[in-house]
């Protein structure tokens, strides 16, 4: 299940693994609380090495963000001063220093208690001794279970909490010191049930002491590791996670080797289930037609953005869609226990097909998560350029009565579809053909032939009974285009075929007039940044922009249109529903950015008022050609391709050449095949969307909103954050590696 580390150009989904420390040494805070940032003139003397991102909270500390302070409202946070920063640190540092006196204090007393119970219990009966022994393991696993519950209840804070103001976290943290003190102090005078508490905990420690050391290396996840693999435990060890402690992080990065179950997961699972169950799955499919566009449920905003044009995994695989056959899941990252309890119960053994790009270790990994189910078979897709990946976001749904085809923007882990915006494509149910035919069924927009194209272009023996599936079925009912890439250098035909020039061709045939988008901008919505190049007409504003500003009939226009790129600020990740762990899923390194100092001066905020997702960090990816006043588009493409050369391709040997290193797959929505208009009304505001089927849905408020000048910085994932906590009274510290 696990990816490799290394980050690629068109890796977009390569998300963070927290560290097990929670805070830094004192001689390298100051280091970090002034990290090196793109935007000044001179770097550090001090160098910095490359960290990957992790969590961390500050001394343990809750912190809560008032309404005022995180209000999605504003373009930007509140800032708290130097002074009232250093007031809180000093004060975080005091309590600190109490709670282990305290500790210390407790423990020696635990020891003297001990002592004396043992002596009382010298002259008790066997039966009083056997009777209080079982107490004893009772009362421990009781608090076992208390830790356990705790712990859950600590990591599943809600990203709605708001941030107090310094000087109520000030007087939170020493109202918790003196109110710890007080509860301890009253709970030590409970003989009968403290003592046999702290003679297990001592027990238990003095056992820890006397144990020979482990000579197994750490586990680098220690207390929040997801892994179940036995073999894995033997390896290495867990000293937090064996402790039953977790992470500080009220809800730590997601990434792929994270399955940490959390009780606001929970209850935003019961809310949609309840939202879903009162409005079916298939009235919520029909209400979304035309388009057939949904954005992904968000746990944590207001209810109305959930019931309308948003869908939950388990909607899509529900029995009101269908009885299912069989399924074939086309994705980057899966989290195999959890995607089967997706499924409804009379589906979990139906037959799936896994398509991944897992290779080594990782693909031995994925395959042992499936051992228990004997209904999962594998397809592995070939990789065979360098740090390409197999992006892909793709259900292939077979029921009785026809087949549908899901293509999305969502990770198959549970992270993925809790707090992000996700985008997602429903195809309509195809019906099965009196008998197979690759040419016969198809649609004005080609989608059976594409999606026939794609499939084959894994050369997979295990994709053969999806390929004669797919060509069972009438597909004429499909209005998308399908724009894919596959790993390869394309020549002759098949460089029109794939990546930025499929789009460019299919902007040719049926895309707007030069007249109807003169001057309009071109945007794109994206949530991992490659190289672009040297400079901007290298890549970004050279073949790619061309490509995405063709017009029909034309092969070029007068002019390169404005660009217009959205993608997240500090502050945006900062003071979403996650905080810094959603930047876990928005990967750009510093190293990358200083090399192209160009690229910010297009960047844009995320916002999304219209939606309720101004805070539900974006992993969707979408590119439009919308009109000067945000009221209409010429077209709009949702798909797993984020800005790289390795999604998209680039032009080699003197344009005669287009070479791909990743798999991606999206769908293209052109007002040609929706009807006589020849542009979209377009609109973020679900009041509007509600009361109309001829507005497409944009996941983002237009106009768009500009990164304040001096203030605003993009997202960068491997540098320290810790002048201001996020939502949840998080820092974000990457640890060196």
């Amino acid at each position: 299940m696990a990816s490799a580390h290394t980050v690629s150009d068109s890796d977009s989904d390569k998300t963070t693994e927290p560290d097990s420390h929670d805070t830094l040494k004192p001689s390298t805070r100051n280091l970090y609380n002034n990290s090196p940032d793109l935007f000044d003139n001179t770097l550090p003397s001090t160098p910095v090495k490359r960290r990957v991102p992790s969590v961390t909270r500050q001394r343990g500390k809750v912190h809560e963000i008032s309404e005022s302070d995180s209000d999605d409202s504003d373009q930007s946070a509140s800032h708290v001063s130097g002074k009232s920063l250093s007031s809180m640190t000093k004060s975080l540092d005091t309590s600190f220093s109490k709670r282990q006196e305290f500790k210390e204090k407790t423990k020696h007393e635990n020891m003297t208690i001990v002592q004396s119970d043992h002596s009382q219990k010298k002259g008790r009966s066997s039966s009083a001794s056997k009777y209080e022994r079982e107490k004893s393991t009772s009362i421990g696993q009781q608090l076992e279970s208390r830790q356990d519950k705790s712990s859950g209840d600590t990591g599943s804070k809600d990203g709605n909490k708001a941030l107090s103001r310094t000087n109520q976290n000030e007087n939170c943290d020493a109202e918790s010191t003196k109110s710890g003190l007080k509860r301890k102090a009253t709970d030590s005078k409970k003989e009968s049930q403290t003592t046999l508490q702290k003679h297990e905990t001592v027990r238990l420690e003095n056992t820890n002491n006397n144990m020979p050391q482990d000579s197994r290396p750490l586990c680098k996840y220690d207390a929040i590791c997801y892994r179940k693999n036995p073999t894995h435990f033997q390896e290495y060890r867990h000293p937090e996670k064996e402790k039953g402690h977790t992470s500080s992080a009220t809800e730590p990065p997601p990434n792929k080797k994270l399955k940490k179950e959390s009780e606001a997961m929970v209850g935003s699972s019961l809310t949609q289930t309840t939202i879903s169950k009162s409005r079916g799955v298939s009235e919520l499919y029909k209400h979304a037609q035309p388009f057939s566009f949904f954005l992904t449920k968000v746990a944590g905003i207001a209810d109305k953005y959930n019931s309308t044009l948003a869908l939950d995994i388990k909607d899509i695989l529900s029995a009101d869609m269908g009885n299912l056959v069989a399924s074939c899941q086309f994705n980057y990252m899966f989290d195999i226990p959890w995607l089967i309890q997706q499924y409804p119960k009379e589906f979990r053994s139906k037959p799936l097909l896994i398509v991944h790009g897992e290779q080594g270790p990782s693909k031995t990994e994925l395959e042992a998560e499936a051992i228990d189910y004997k209904n999962i078979r594998f397809c592995q897709a070939k990789l065979e350029m360098m740090y390409g990946t197999h992006h892909t976001k793709m259900m292939l749904l077979q029921y009785d009565t026809g087949m549908r085809v899901v293509i999305h923007t969502s990770n198959l882990i549970k992270q993925d579809w809790h707090q992000k915006t996700q985008g997602i494509w429903i195809s309509p149910l195809f019906p099965k053909m009196a008998k197979p035919s690759a040419t016969e069924g198809d649609s004005l927009t080609y989608f059976k032939k594409n999606l026939l194209e794609y499939v084959s272009a894994y050369k997979a023996y295990q994709l053969k009974d999806w390929i004669n599936n797919i060509s069972e079925h009438d597909m004429s009912a499909a209005r998308v285009v399908i724009i894919g890439s596959v790993p390869g250098r394309h020549t002759g035909d098949q460089m029109r075929s794939w990546g930025h020039l499929k789009l460019k061709r299919v902007l040719q045939q049926h895309g707007p007039s030069n007249t109807a988008v003169t001057k309009w901008p071109v945007i794109g919505q994206f949530s991992s940044v490659g190289s672009m190049g040297a400079n901007k007409e290298a890549w970004l504003c050279g073949e790619w922009l061309q490509s995405l500003s063709a017009v029909n009939g034309g092969t070029t226009l007068p002019s390169v249109p404005p660009l217009q790129l959205v993608f997240p600020t500090k502050d945006n990740v900062r003071c979403s529903l996650e905080g810094f762990p959603a930047g876990g899923s928005i990967p750009y390194s510093i190293n990358v950015a200083k090399k192209q100092m160009f690229l910010h001066d297009f960047f844009h905020q995320w916002r999304s008022e219209g939606q309720g997702r101004s805070r539900a960090m974006p992993h969707i990816k979408t590119y439009l050609r919308p009109s000067p006043d945000s009221q209409k588009t010429a077209w709009f493409l949702v798909t797993s391709a984020n800005l790289s050369k390795a999604a998209w391709g680039a032009l080699e040997k003197k344009g005669t050449q287009l070479m791909i290193r990743s798999y991606e797959i999206g769908v293209l929505f052109l007002p040609k095949f929706f009807g006589d208009k020849e542009l979209f009304d377009v609109s973020s505001n679900l009041e509007l969307l509600k009361s109309s089927t001829n507005v497409f849905p944009l996941p983002f408020d237009l106009p768009l909103t500009d990164y304040v000048k001096g203030k605003d910085r993009p997202w960068l994932w491997d540098i320290p954050y810790m002048d201001l906590p996020d939502t949840n009274g998080n820092i974000w510290c990457p640890r060196a590696r």
